[in-house]
């Protein structure tokens, strides 16, 4: 059964797709400059969210991991320090300002922030619609023109119900997906990080008892599983393998610090591609692979201490590969390989995490036939305006916007919260500019 929810009078003037914390952003943004989501609105905006409800790495949201960007980098504060959906502002209401103040902190507890974007989803829920995911987007050409998207989605708990939403414009947030070394395969004893806090509690509630769990990674959510775990399962062996010496410190200097600023979006934007290169090149110890210097620390300090009590937990298989993995109803044998001797070591276990990172989605798994109406450069990668507008195809009036998937073109910040709210007022702007609607104020 299929419903149309607008026809060619009910028309939104810009449809997203996703609702995480970029496209919140922007509703935010939208929100505070009159856009609404009733046809009767002078600036119509809508946004589809297959989740039942908001959520950001949830499976991450370990109890005391903090935030690694500053709460000044919320959905709003760098576009406009006075709008009343600043995290401020939710301390604030919440009754908690001063006592995080008194925390003496930039970072605060990553669940807190999280609460800090439901309450802000909550605000602006009359735009979003969860339960709503998109399967196929269609053009829709009239005089030889595509001037408009038909956006079908369907709800996953009653998948053969489609719903159809016609829009101006499209603006594709849809986040990363897990990242898995080939051939591995998901079960109940092989995760991602990305559902490390439920697994784990299903875990404990079952009893089973848990010998030895090996977490395949070298970045921040690597360190974070391997001390969650330790925390998590007093019996078992937790073993670290990674192909480096030991665990990168993440650079988080106030000068290199200034590649996620949003004049340095300017920068990379206008660099020729070899500039691009090397300036992704040179800060890659910014964002991946790396970990907090307090983490590693501590991880150390806890290594160390079970060496003097002669009962040691903690493993780091470092300069080693994981080269095999068999796995049956009760257990995983991994094969670890120490690199500069080849020596090999098989590991039965009772849980294997990939810590293995994300990778953004292809426009494609998106947008299916739209991807064809989108340009590509000579190294096959989109076009992308400095509006984060993609280039369309000669014909093609309806507009594409990206929050994410531009590092090629915008730079590390693309997958970041950092320009987040900057990138969203980018983004309304370039909306209402179009469509005759008086630009954001900031």
């Amino acid at each position: 059964m299929t419903t149309l929810h607008s026809g060619p009078d009910s028309v939104y003037d810009v449809l997203g797709i996703g609702f995480g914390p970029a496209n919140l952003a922007l509703a935010i943004a939208l929100h505070e400059h009159g856009a609404g989501a009733g046809p009767e609105a002078p600036f119509r905006a809508g946004f589809l969210e297959r989740q039942p409800r908001f959520g950001w790495h949830r499976g991450m949201l370990i109890d005391d991991a903090t935030m690694q960007v500053s709460f000044l980098k919320d959905l709003v504060t760098m576009r406009d320090p006075t709008s009343d959906f600043s995290f401020l502002c939710y301390l604030r209401e919440h009754g908690r300002l001063a006592d995080f103040l008194n925390q003496k902190t930039l970072f605060p507890l990553r669940v807190e922030f999280h609460d800090y974007f439901e309450w802000a989803a909550a605000r602006v829920g009359r735009l979003v619609e969860y339960g709503a995911e998109v399967v196929a987007v269609r053009p829709v050409t009239e005089d030889g023109e595509v001037r408009w998207f038909d956006v079908v989605s369907r709800d996953p708990a009653a998948p053969d119900r489609r719903t159809v939403r016609r829009a101006r414009a499209l603006c594709v947030a849809t986040g990363l997906e897990p990242r898995l070394p080939p051939g591995a395969v998901l079960s109940d004893l092989v995760w991602h990080t990305s559902e490390l806090v439920p697994r784990v509690a299903e875990l404990v509630r079952s009893g089973r008892p848990v010998r030895r769990a090996v977490v395949l990674g070298a970045g921040q959510s690597a360190a974070e599983a391997v001390d969650y775990l330790h925390r998590k399962l007093p019996d078992a062996e937790i073993c670290s393998v990674f192909a480096k010496y030991g665990y990168t410190p993440a650079d988080d200097s106030p000068f290199a610090n200034r590649i996620f600023d949003p004049a340095a979006v300017d920068v990379f934007y206008g660099a020729p591609a070899e500039v691009k290169q090397s300036l992704f090149d040179y800060h890659r110890g910014t964002n991946y692979s790396v970990v907090d210097m307090e983490l590693i620390e501590s991880l150390s300090r806890t290594m160390y201490q079970e060496r003097v009590q002669g009962r040691q937990r903690l493993r780091m298989l470092n300069v080693s590969r994981i080269r095999e993995v068999e796995t049956s109803d009760h257990d995983v044998r991994v094969t670890v390989e120490f690199l500069p001797t080849g020596e090999r070591e098989l590991l039965a276990s009772d849980v294997l995490v990939h810590a293995t990172g994300y990778r953004p989605q292809g426009i494609g798994d998106s947008l299916g036939e739209i991807a064809k109406l989108c340009l590509r450069d000579d190294e096959d990668t989109l076009r992308v305006g400095r509006d984060h507008r993609v280039q369309t195809a000669p014909g093609v009036t309806a507009d594409v916007y990206l929050q994410g998937g531009t590092e090629h073109t915008h730079g590390l910040s693309s997958t970041l919260l950092s320009t987040t709210a900057v990138r969203a007022g980018e983004i309304c702007a370039s909306l209402l500019a179009r469509h005759g609607v008086r630009a954001p104020r900031g």
